[in-house]
């Protein structure tokens, strides 16, 4: 009989570990052992070992001789991730543009004003928390399930670089601005308009997020 419980532990601790690799609570290089997991966590090392198991599949982890060591998402991992997400998400503000209703646009008015009410109080960690709201709601507005898992997914493991994006005031203040004038053209229902300035905005937060990694 499958233990459901189980199950349900290993999720959990598959996502929590996940979520730390992804942050940056775990750094690349750094060696983790299951008995150091299972103490830091509180659990037992079976729900521990599957965790383990799907992120190296996962390609988070690898065996070393010394040990399990982080991979994490390497700066390569994220212009090949930022690439494959500029293709994508031109696809997903196109379907958005059609298929959004008041309701969604209102929605994407809302991440946005909330972005420039704490820009205004240079209030930088709640702008990293509400960074990814704007690109989820049309991901979710866009109509398509495929296109919003796959693009929620991706946003999800770079989720370290673009917290490096708008690291500073100023860099924070682009992106708002950015966000600001996609929305302008989504509203007016251009979409190649919105298509070209999500490109930029996007494209500008990959160098944001590349000059930070090197400094």
């Amino acid at each position: 009989m499958m233990d459901y419980k189980t199950v349900s532990l290993s999720d959990q601790v598959y996502e929590h570990l996940e979520s730390d690799i992804l942050s940056g609570k775990y750094q690349r290089g750094q060696i983790v052992t299951e008995l150091q997991l299972c103490s830091e966590l509180g659990v037992s090392r079976t729900p521990v070992r599957e965790a383990l198991r799907r992120l190296f599949q996962e390609h988070l982890i690898e065996d070393t001789p010394k040990g399990t060591m982080v991979l994490g998402i390497t700066p390569k991992d994220f212009r090949d991730m930022s690439e494959i997400r500029l293709r994508i998400e031109e696809l997903a503000v196109r379907a958005f543009v059609e298929n959004a209703t008041a309701d969604s646009i209102k929605e994407l008015n809302e991440a946005v004003d909330f972005q420039e009410f704490y820009l205004a109080r240079g209030d930088v960690d709640h702008l990293r928390a509400l960074d990814g709201r704007f690109h989820e709601v049309i991901y979710a507005g866009c109509g398509s399930l495929v296109l919003q898992d796959t693009l929620s997914r991706l946003h999800k493991k770079i989720q370290q670089y673009r917290r490096s994006s708008i690291q500073t005031p100023e860099r924070a203040a682009n992106s708002v601005r950015e966000h600001r004038a996609i929305l302008e053209a989504i509203s007016a229902r251009d979409a190649d308009q919105a298509v070209e300035r999500m490109n930029r905005h996007i494209n500008n937060a990959i160098h944001r997020a590349l000059d930070k990694e090197a400094e």
